[in-house]
């Protein structure tokens, strides 16, 4: 897609807000003069940060992203896949704003005792090893449903000796798995594992990693919850 499409996109994205805002600072809010000011130049910043990252996105991380998949299936070694498919979610999610964004309110929040390191390092293993298991899943069959009812399942158990500071969180660390650096890499690596792996069962099974995704981050942050508080 061009740079006009993307553009396109994230302007239809972001002015339904920003005429919002502007409507209500007309009519309700009436905010000082500054803040509004800043708030049309922090619009527009965002607006053209989103269009390039979007585009660096679209041009370099899904080819990327699915050549890596369809490769290592090509070397015909499980083990491999799941270890580099592993490795490559944990750096990626390292990586997305969302999760560091997260990490740092959590941090503040908390006085330091749960540290944005601590948070980063709990989320990103735990994409890793939930798409290492998805990555698995594709190879043995396994039907989707089977692992998202055992993992929320897990997790409904795990919230109940899991302090509730830790319960708040753990969900919101299943959400921001799911930002614009996780999932257009993860569903690329997955396409390109699927494609590979089978013709017939490719558009089957290249889905659900975003799903088993966002799962990981939840049981890891409710685990170290129960750590904490034993």
């Amino acid at each position: 897609m061009s740079i006009k499409g993307t553009a396109i996109e994230v302007v239809y994205a972001t002015i339904p807000i920003t005429v919002l805002i502007t409507i209500l600072q007309f009519t309700v809010a009436k905010l000082p003069a500054v803040v509004f000011m800043n708030f049309i130049g922090g619009s527009i910043l965002v607006i053209l940060g989103l269009v390039f990252f979007l585009t660096g996105v679209k041009v370099g991380f899904l080819p990327v992203g699915e050549l890596i998949g369809s490769t290592l299936v090509s070397k015909g070694k499980l083990w491999l896949i799941l270890f580099f498919g592993f490795v490559l979610s944990f750096v990626v999610t390292v990586a997305e704003p969302d999760v560091q964004v997260l990490a740092r309110q959590v941090d503040s929040v908390s006085g330091g005792d749960i540290s944005k390191s601590i948070i980063i390092v709990t989320v990103a293993a735990g994409v890793g090893i939930f798409i290492a298991l998805a990555l698995l899943r594709i190879f043995l069959n396994i039907p989707l449903i089977y692992l998202l009812a055992g993992g929320y399942a897990l997790a409904v158990i795990l919230a109940f000796f899991t302090p509730p500071e830790f319960l708040a969180v753990s969900f919101d660390a299943g959400g921001v798995t799911t930002g614009p650096m996780t999932v257009p890499f993860l569903l690329a690596l997955g396409v390109g594992v699927a494609a590979v792996k089978g013709k017939k069962r490719a558009s089957d099974d290249s889905f659900g990693l975003v799903a088993l995704a966002s799962i990981g981050p939840i049981l890891a942050v409710l685990l170290m919850g129960v750590f904490a508080n034993g």
